[in-house]
């Protein structure tokens, strides 16, 4: 599947209280811990925006992977600042134009279309690392 073991770090949106933000983190944990635990870093925004030296250290040193809940781009953003590389731009609100019935509602805890939402987004992203271990070169909007 992954024969380099190249590391990839993934960087969610921190729209806390939007459901959009939610499913991103969402996501992002799907991916991580799940899906491609053993080539995936999971990075918190907000350790970037803090300027926290290990964080910013991992983006400045693998290609990236963000998630972002709104047209703000806040994640890719931040890890360009810190950096780092985007390898991969992820919109939710793109996932969620093509899945219309899976809209996310709530905020501490998604509904089931969240959830499964958060599900479709990072089975695509861990698809797009498969064989190399690399996500797609370039930006690309999921």
């Amino acid at each position: 599947m992954n024969p380099s073991k190249e590391t990839v770090v993934v960087v969610p949106c921190s729209g806390i209280g939007k459901p959009f933000g939610t499913v991103s983190r969402e996501a992002a944990y799907d991916l991580c811990e799940d899906l491609r635990p053993g080539i995936t870093r999971l990075v918190s925004l907000a350790k970037l925006v803090l300027g926290e030296a290990g964080a910013r250290d991992l983006v400045a040193r693998h290609p990236a992977v963000t998630i972002d809940g709104c047209k703000q781009m806040c994640a890719a953003k931040m890890v360009r600042q810190s950096g780092g590389t985007v390898a991969r731009e992820v919109a939710v609100l793109d996932v969620y134009r093509r899945h219309k019935d899976l809209k996310p509602e709530g905020i501490a805890e998604l509904n089931e279309a969240g959830r499964k939402l958060a599900r479709v987004l990072a089975e695509e992203v861990a698809e797009s690392l498969d064989g190399t271990g690399q996500p797609v070169k370039g930006v690309v909007h999921a």
